[in-house]
């Protein structure tokens, strides 16, 4: 049983109606409408609070409804994750590179140019995304915040908590225009990389998000020195993700680091699908993703 139908059927237990679950989740009904018809994926649980509101509105176990779309998010994402991602929109791209610091913008675009959703793109295009994301995480239950941010980008406090739910699902396969100019633009006032050890620093908005700038260091770990991720782990443990992986794609997985962020089996598999995509890699360096620091 997948977590809409569980939904449906409470609320013709209760004589209830989407539109009382869409005010009760503070969301909008065309969401809890797409979502209950399928057609949206179930947020995920970490990253929302909306199956606490409605299972406390549905009278409902806590943990149940998070439960439920966890193993139906799993289903499906198998499902859509047969195939290669596809590279980010050249548009992301060009909205990405007018945050650069104008020393750098055209030495980087260059090379993004040169080597689309190269390493070099992924690595600025996940940090950016990690530290967007973050903020948004954090001010998740300040409506006073989402207010700000749902004037900015001339949309309802409720629409708003509904791009906010679809953005924090985003990954550098999936992010949009729309994600972008919702919360990266505003969010970001400039970022710089240094191109040869791949250190970033990222600059937020402080009328928006406080916090000093963002520094991340890329570190090289030898071998021995890694204890594999909880994730990596479960990875292995179902073949259905796992099976076709080869000893080299398996090694060059467990070699990620992320920096105290804990990866699902999920992610392990999109990177190996990654990993066989020959847009993404030039044959001479394709070892070398060993290297690409994910924090």
């Amino acid at each position: 049983m997948d977590v809409c139908l569980v939904i449906k059927r409470r609320l013709e237990e209760l004589g209830l109606e989407q539109k009382d679950l869409a005010s009760a989740s503070e969301v909008t009904e065309s969401y809890i409408s797409q979502l209950l018809a399928r057609k949206k994926l179930p947020p995920a649980p970490d990253r929302t609070d909306i199956y606490e509101k409605m299972a406390k509105f549905l009278k409902l176990p806590s943990d149940r409804l998070a439960e439920l779309a966890e193993h139906q998010r799993r289903e499906e994402l198998k499902k859509g994750l047969a195939g290669p991602p596809a590279p980010m929109f050249a548009e992301i791209r060009e909205l990405i590179l007018r945050k650069c610091v104008a020393a750098k913008a055209k030495q980087v675009s260059a090379i993004f140019e040169k080597q689309p959703f190269g390493e070099l793109e992924r690595l600025v295009t996940q940090k950016l995304l990690d530290v967007v994301k973050t903020v948004v995480r954090e001010e998740l239950n300040s409506e006073n915040w989402l207010h700000l941010m749902a004037r900015l980008a001339g949309r309802s406090y409720k629409q708003m908590r509904v791009t906010l739910l679809e953005f924090l699902d985003t990954d550098v396969f999936s992010l949009s225009p729309e994600n972008y100019v919702s919360f990266l633009d505003p969010l970001i006032e400039s970022w710089d990389v240094d191109l040869t050890t791949f250190g970033m620093e990222i600059v937020l908005n402080r009328r928006i998000a406080s916090g000093d700038p963002r520094r991340f260091a890329f570190v090289e770990t030898g071998p021995g020195q890694l204890e594999p991720e909880p994730g990596f782990k479960e990875f292995l443990k179902d073949r259905s993700l796992s099976g076709t992986a080869t000893t080299e794609e398996i090694e060059l997985l467990k070699k990620l680091t992320f920096n105290g962020k804990r990866p699902t089996s999920l992610y392990y598999y999109r990177e190996l699908q990654s990993l066989r995509d020959p847009l993404h890699f030039r044959a001479e360096n394709r070892s070398s993703m060993q290297n690409s620091g994910r924090k």
